[in-house]
């Protein structure tokens, strides 16, 4: 899968409300009510991630959860990224 250019990054980006692009990845960060929905949350993504067999870097903070997404084997942001950004979205 081909990296993106700086105007296909934008793009993408403008369909996603609340991600930011840093450097080589795209990063959200998710707010809930306590820790028991965060870990909600991180489950239905993991299931998400699995179904596509691309996994994004998560931190959880009690009721704060960190998505980082990156193509790490093509070293920088691909489509696979903002797809797996948009499905995160809907399950937000």
């Amino acid at each position: 899968m081909a990296l993106l250019s700086e105007n296909e990054i934008a793009e993408y980006l403008s369909n996603l409300e609340g991600w930011g692009h840093e450097g080589s990845r795209i990063v959200k960060q998710f707010k809930f009510k306590n820790f028991v929905e965060s870990v909600g949350f991180v489950t239905k993504v993991a299931i998400l991630a699995q179904r596509v067999d691309h996994h994004p870097d998560i931190l959880i903070e009690y009721s704060k959860v960190t998505i980082t997404l990156s193509t790490h084997s093509e070293g920088g942001l691909t489509e696979k990224d903002f797809n797996l950004a948009s499905e995160i979205q809907e399950v937000s």
